[in-house]
């Protein structure tokens, strides 16, 4: 037991060892957390995770680093504070707006910060809060994710946008998506291909009774006769 306490005070030291050791850390476990994002075909994975992590870790030492090998006089978390703040602006080039119901890059950018946080432990020598973060970052990229899309399926809703192609149409046009799409939030606007006597009509989509994505349905509001094309709302 001595031994053991031994080795974990000694690794929390600041050596060339625990140095090694909380890099390598910062690349396994930062790149196990970007590899799930990877697959998803997300811009920011495997490598950017990396980078994340390995420069928070390394920032946060660069603080304990100035405070007891040169003796400067600071607070020696203040660099990696500074890392939080910072990769704000990695996360917002992840994150696009693809219409009403659709934002993409939330879960990786999240990701990218929970990757830094997990690189500032490692950095100060906090293995157990970093591996048991890793741990829960994994599962929630995985378990988690199927879980929420099981539920997120069943409630999940989207916009569509049908052009017509006369006003005298759009009571019946109503009523079709009120009827068959449970649908609210309607809005009956200027045509977007601007064809003088077309009528545009925007509506919410409650996806609860039924599977059909939003391709299906823009093709079956196009079978109707009165119906120039149909699309979703973006």
């Amino acid at each position: 037991m001595e031994v053991v306490k031994e080795i974990i005070a000694f690794l929390r030291d600041f050596n060339l060892i625990s140095i090694v050791l909380r890099l390598v850390l910062a690349m396994l476990l930062g790149g196990t957390i970007g590899l799930e994002r990877g697959k998803q075909g997300r811009a920011a994975g495997m490598r950017t995770h990396i980078f994340v992590c390995l420069g928070a870790t390394l920032a946060t030492m660069i603080g304990f680093y100035s405070v007891e090998i040169l003796d400067s006089i600071g607070d020696p978390l203040r660099v990696a504070a500074q890392v939080i703040s910072g990769i704000g602006f990695l996360g917002v080039g992840t994150i696009l707006l693809k219409g009403r119901f659709q934002i993409t890059g939330l879960t990786t950018a999240a990701g990218l910060w929970c990757a830094a946080a997990i690189g500032i432990a490692l950095g100060a020598g906090f293995y157990e809060g970093a591996i048991i973060t890793f741990v829960c970052s994994v599962l929630t990229v995985t378990i988690v994710s199927r879980v929420e899309h099981v539920f997120n399926k069943k409630y999940s809703r989207f916009g569509i946008y049908i052009e017509i192609c006369s006003d005298k149409y759009v009571r019946e046009a109503i009523d079709l998506l009120e009827s068959n799409y449970k649908v609210s939030d309607i809005q009956v606007t200027s045509p977007r291909s601007g064809t003088t006597g077309n009528v545009g009509i925007e509506a919410n989509v409650h996806n609860r009774d039924f599977s059909t994505s939003p391709n299906q349905v823009s093709k079956e509001l196009e079978a109707e006769e009165y119906v120039i094309f149909a699309l979703e709302s973006i």
